[in-house]
């Protein structure tokens, strides 16, 4: 068992967190640890922001994140404070990692084990040796990534230039897109779709982010893929409990209205009722642009550049469905993969238009938690990657219930035989559900979208340009969306505070 925490110091500072989302508690839990008093300010009900869960008629459906990648980045929140993060879930290896289909009937899984791998590759007969070349590519890229941008919280291209140097900065693949250095190795065209599209995780296209995204692979492929045994919400639950042992004041059904400030100095959160909480330090979890909209009021004049620099990632159309059947074919993790993925990216992220032909990724958790639906049936969630919300050419509520019945009919076509015959349970939410739930940018999914044109894959700085004492954490802020990577920022954010008050004048 866990040795029981000795309380921090109090340094007699404190801090005022908006938003119980990941990046929220992480910053929270780390803050507390360090001796500040902290409290955390929730619109909604509950800790976990989208990792969300909604449960209905015995059916269990996780409405944000599915997948854990990066265990050890969780572990340290407990760890630091002489927990272990396994008396407080459990986490369970996912095999295969994922299954792909394709419309000609191909159908191949994803391994970390090099022999079953390189049968899954004697199917499309793709050369092991490619494979592996490619993930050696992937495996130096993630080492130069982790390193410093993840490790260091580097922020912008001048933190990069100045952490790695003029000669480690050229190792990252500057020349070439995503879809480029995956090219360079891997040939046969499923296998390149299948690579292309771990550029899910950041919702942005493989055609436009730069070529350092390749490290991606080797978060699955070193550090494998995970379930939380009894919900993805477990892990939600599981920082609350720890941030409540830590003695962090969680205020739900708290919504902050407005950030106060004078000169460069935020000075507390104002919340909806008009109360007002004073802070030394302000921590938002809400994404920067609608902070800056919502909470500081700020002009148009500001938030056009602002806009364009933080273009949101993609949004989705999220399709729940329970089923009175279960589906063997399926694993726990799969993509339908679309016929023209090339044209779909280009659609999504250029056009910006709802596709014809979408990939989409499947979610059937009751492989490895069957208490995620009834006997003998299935839950599953759907996600097409959609462009996110925009003012100028609004989407009508029918192109999205049309985008529901293509999705139906491909996964007819694909396999899922019948599939419509089945549905007893069904859940859908569109871009101006999630833009409403949560306040993200435009109703995006990941954050900000990772483009080597627009903004070479960088996202907001962790400390606000024009408030000394207010920092940012979350999937719009450097290193991006993801569950590691929003948890990873809270825990670099609250470095970079303690920083601050150590170099501050005595």
């Amino acid at each position: 068992m866990s040795e029981p925490a000795t309380p921090p110091e109090p340094n007699g500072r404190n801090v005022a967190v908006i938003g119980a989302g990941l990046g929220g508690l992480s910053a929270a839990i780390s803050l507390a640890q360090e001796g500040y008093a902290v409290t955390v300010f929730e619109k909604n009900a509950h800790a976990g922001g989208k990792l969300n869960v909604l449960e209905t008629r015995g059916f269990a459906f996780d409405l944000g994140p599915s997948i854990l990648t990066l265990p050890h980045i969780f572990k340290r929140l407990f760890h630091r404070s002489k927990r272990r993060m396994k008396d407080y879930v459990t986490l369970c290896p996912v095999r295969p990692h994922w299954r792909n289909f394709f419309e000609d009937g191909t159908r191949i899984d994803l391994v970390p084990e090099p022999d079953r791998m390189t049968e899954e590759l004697d199917k499309l007969g793709e050369s092991p040796k490619n494979f592996q070349n490619f993930l050696d590519y992937s495996g130096r890229l993630y080492d130069l990534v982790d390193k410093g941008y993840f490790e260091e919280g580097l922020d912008d291209l001048r933190d990069f230039k100045r952490y790695y140097g003029l000669a480690n900065f050229m190792k990252f693949d500057l020349l070439r897109t995503m879809h480029g250095g995956v090219a360079h190795y891997i040939r046969h065209p499923h296998l390149r779709d299948v690579m292309d599209f771990f550029i899910k995780y950041v919702g942005s296209s493989a055609y436009d982010a730069p070529a350092f995204m390749n490290c991606l692979p080797t978060i699955q492929f070193r550090h494998d893929l995970w379930y939380v045994e009894g919900g993805m919400i477990r892990l939600a639950q599981a920082l609350r409990t720890l941030a409540e042992e830590l003695g962090i004041a969680l205020r739900f059904e708290h919504e902050v209205a407005h950030i106060r400030h004078e000169g460069r100095t935020a000075t507390g959160v104002e919340l909806k009722d008009g109360a007002f909480h004073p802070a030394d330090y302000v921590v938002s979890n809400m994404e920067v642009v609608p902070a800056c909209e919502r909470l500081l009021n700020k002009p148009p004049r500001f938030m056009r550049p602002l806009r364009r620099r933080l273009e949101p990632a993609c949004s989705g159309l999220v399709l729940d469905l329970g089923l009175d059947i279960q589906y063997p074919e399926l694993a726990h993790h799969n993509f339908f993969f679309s016929g023209n993925q090339k044209e779909h990216f280009r659609t999504v992220f250029r056009k910006r238009e709802i596709p014809r032909d979408p990939t989409l990724y499947v979610v059937a958790a009751a492989r490895s938690n069957p208490a995620v639906a009834p006997p003998g049936c299935d839950n599953l969630k759907i996600l097409p990657h959609i462009p996110c919300l925009d003012e100028k050419h609004p989407v009508p509520h029918e192109a999205y219930q049309a985008l529901r019945d293509r999705v139906l009919d491909k996964l007819e076509r694909m396999g899922l035989t019948d599939l419509r015959r089945h549905i007893v349970v069904e859940h859908m939410w569109t871009p101006r559900d999630i833009q409403a739930q949560y306040y993200s940018n435009r109703g995006a999914i990941y954050g900000v979208v990772a483009d080597r044109w627009r903004n070479f894959g960088f996202k907001a700085s962790k400390q606000s340009k024009a408030y000394d004492n207010l920092f940012f954490v979350g999937g719009s802020v450097n290193p991006g969306g993801g569950m590691p990577m929003v948890v990873l920022c809270g825990q670099n954010v609250c470095k970079k505070i303690v920083a601050q008050d150590r170099n501050r004048p005595s």
